[in-house]
């Protein structure tokens, strides 16, 4: 039987508490911004996929009866080959803290992620023989992992596993007692897609250079949530997905930074057309460009690469720094509404306490979460599942209210108790 804490908040002050903080956010207005947001449905998933902006809809139509239906192939001469480009200085300037010519809007993630930590194995064995090994965690999303196993065994190499306790992520200590001599490459993720668990990303990169290896970030639960500083932290080489918080679409293309001192010493294995010198010389060899040209491979996806672009105005203007206040005010009170509402029923907090040390997600661990989530979908309360036993609480900062993630909450409290 459990008991009621005199001291928890009553419906009353939560409610009192959730309009509060709608009335002081400075970006509350952005809300308007994203289709459904005016509706009844709450969204917790937009660490998967984001809410459409208004603007992309408007962007989509125009592009495709004005650019593709009226310029036609000129639109390849007009603007579409440098827009990969283009908008990879745009995700630099406003989500990941990098200068111009460092950043491409490309392939998938995975794609993406496997040209990166293979040009990187490549260059650093070349360099130093006895670097045979890619250092990775165990709870590192599963392509991250998939890729590095992968590409371990297709290169002679070996994966360096670093275990991890599920509710936090990759330590300073743990990364120490993992690097060395013989390590080429270290893969990380910013935030842990399972727990939500910041890294100390400026630590961790000192830590894998003094070891003389290279590190690979995965930025996809982070960028356009937390501040990333990829010029000013040193980074090597980055990844990241932008239909989560750079709201892109469902597949939207992902984006590769690759640090300017790097580029023209890396090559990357998938050698297409579109990454060569001369793109239309159609020549016999292939001769890789100079710069970020040379990480792309096929014709790019300029349709999927469009609707970020609204979102990234909308990061701008905002300003990072800001979006992450806003997004450690909304975990906080998540956190909160848990700890009163379903703290009682069993449900633990499987992420980090400290909002330092937490992105932008927030895990609940109950052993009826699966079907909890199953219950909330058919409610129009939208969280996702992630095995063991925990539900994620993606508070997008832009597009959610505290309104709404306390009524979203309180359907969780109800869904636990129908299916406990």
């Amino acid at each position: 039987m459990t008991t009621t804490d005199p001291h928890a908040p009553s419906a009353t002050d939560l409610d009192a508490e959730a309009s509060a903080l709608d009335a002081a956010d400075p970006l509350k207005h952005h809300r308007d911004a994203f289709v459904g947001a005016d509706t009844s449905l709450v969204y917790f998933d937009g660490n998967s996929l984001g809410r459409p902006p208004r603007a992309s809809v408007e962007r989509l139509a125009q592009f495709a009866t004005d650019e593709w239906g009226g310029r036609l192939i000129r639109g390849w001469d007009e603007s579409w080959m440098q827009l990969p480009f283009e908008i990879g200085d745009a995700i630099g300037r406003a989500a990941i803290g990098a200068a111009p010519g460092q950043t491409v809007v490309g392939d998938s993630t995975t794609v993406l992620l496997y040209k990166l930590v293979r040009a990187a194995f490549d260059a650093q064995h070349a360099a130093d023989a006895a670097r045979v090994e890619i250092v990775i965690d165990r709870d590192n999303f599963p392509t991250d992992r998939y890729l590095v196993d992968g590409i371990a065994r297709e290169r002679g190499g070996r994966v360096r596993w670093i275990d991890v306790d599920l509710t936090a992520g990759v330590t300073a200590e743990s990364l120490h007692a993992a690097v060395g001599p013989e390590t080429a490459v270290v893969v990380l993720s910013q935030v842990a897609y399972r727990s939500g668990h910041l890294a100390d990303a400026p630590t961790l990169t000192r830590i894998a250079h003094d070891a003389g290896a290279l590190v690979v970030w995965d930025l996809c639960h982070s960028a356009g949530s937390v501040p990333v500083r990829a010029d000013e932290w040193g980074f090597d080489l980055a990844v990241g997905c932008t239909y989560k918080y750079l709201n892109g679409g469902p597949g939207s293309p992902a984006f590769a930074y690759v640090a300017a001192r790097h580029q023209d010493a890396l090559a990357q294995p998938i050698q297409g057309w579109m990454g060569t010198a001369d793109v239309f010389a159609m020549g016999p060899e292939y001769r890789p460009a100079a710069g970020m040209r040379r990480f792309l491979s096929g014709t790019p996806p300029i349709v999927g690469m469009l609707a970020m672009q609204d979102t990234l105005a909308l990061i701008e203007e905002a300003g990072i720094d800001a979006i992450r206040a806003k997004s450690i005010a909304l975990t906080e009170f998540a956190v909160r509404v848990t700890d009163a509402l379903l703290a009682p029923l069993g449900v633990a907090v499987a992420s980090p306490r400290d909002a330092a040390e937490r992105g932008g997600h927030v895990t609940l661990s109950h052993p009826a979460m699966r079907a909890v989530t199953a219950r909330l979908w058919r409610e129009d309360v939208i969280p996702d599942y992630r095995d063991p036993g925990g539900l994620r609480i993606g508070l997008s900062p832009l597009s959610t209210s505290f309104g709404e993630t306390l009524t979203g909450l309180r359907a969780v409290e109800a869904a636990v108790r129908a299916e406990a």
